[in-house]
């Protein structure tokens, strides 16, 4: 682990940019940015577009540690290059951004009012791939639907076994179990997840580090004792379908916990933008998360 990286996750103020959308969720993203799906053909055609999509925001002077800690790759960005360098390589190097990497392979079947992580395949020679690009950490989501008990326990209980894998290759896991922000049981869902995450990091070894990315809750300062928590490098907030700017007054009500944004960083981001006006926008939503995450 880089000691340099650690430092500036853990103690450092700004965000996590999540440029992670996968093969599931970029069409969606593309729209967003006004790339209709008539506009390419097949995957490949679609991360060559995604991924211009992710080099234009990383290569903005707008885009720099100065605010932004890190940014959460998906794998096939972080085999890709910017600039003529690897993605994590040029993060790092060229804008001090952590680079971190999602790891989950998306969301089995709802049961227990949870969807688990379908099986991770070849996990083990991913996170050595990982290792090899210099990648920091890793994020893997699973999604709670419902306050049923046993559903929420089996689902931080594969989180965590599976972050164990994780710390044993010398990467911090951002452990995210997402409440979806229309569960009719929200405030209760909340309410079990903290109880099983804080019985998990209890169990941890004093060196072992993690992070969490948790759905803003209903209760401001609801997950204060996750933040203190000896074992946590940092709890991220992540949007969940919230406007940047609900998101972002959710978030400054929440002490201690800094954004980890995805579609609400890039909202209002078009390719039919000038770099003038692409790059003013994405300054404004920067420096509007920036604030919100320092609260």
């Amino acid at each position: 682990m880089d000691q340099r990286q650690f430092e500036k996750v853990h103690n450092a103020k700004g965000f996590i940019a999540a440029l992670d959308q996968s093969g599931g969720s970029t069409p969606k993203a593309l729209r967003l940015y006004g790339i209709p799906e008539t506009d390419y053909s097949g995957d490949d055609q679609m991360f060559d577009r995604v991924h211009q999509m992710r080099s234009r925001i990383i290569t903005s002077p707008a885009f720099s540690g100065d605010r932004i800690l890190g940014a959460i790759l998906f794998e096939n960005t972080m085999d890709r290059q910017i600039d003529g360098k690897p993605t994590a390589q040029y993060l790092w190097q060229d804008k001090q951004v952590v680079p971190f990497l999602k790891v989950d392979k998306g969301l089995a079947t709802e049961e227990q009012g949870v969807q688990l992580m379908k099986p991770i395949s070849e996990l083990d020679a991913l996170l050595d791939r990982a290792v090899a690009n210099g990648i920091f950490g890793t994020k893997m989501r699973s999604v709670i639907k419902l306050a049923d008990e046993s559903g929420i326990r089996a689902n931080v209980e594969q989180q965590f076994v599976i972050a164990q894998r994780i710390l044993a290759r010398g990467l911090v896991p951002i452990i995210e179990p997402e409440v979806d922000i229309n569960s009719p049981e929200k405030a209760q869902a909340e309410a079990m997840l903290k109880d099983s995450l804080l019985r998990h990091l209890d169990a941890l070894s004093p060196d072992q580090q993690v992070m969490l990315k948790l759905t803003l809750p209903e209760q401001a300062d609801f997950y204060r004792a996750c933040i203190e928590h000896p074992n946590i490098v940092r709890v991220l907030a992540l949007s969940g379908g919230y406007s940047r700017t609900q998101a972002n007054e959710k978030l400054a009500r929440n002490h201690g916990m800094i954004a980890s944004f995805s579609r609400a960083l890039t909202e209002g981001l078009t390719a039919q933008q000038s770099d003038e006006a692409f790059n003013a926008a994405l300054d404004a939503a920067i420096q509007s998360i920036f604030e919100a995450s320092k609260q």
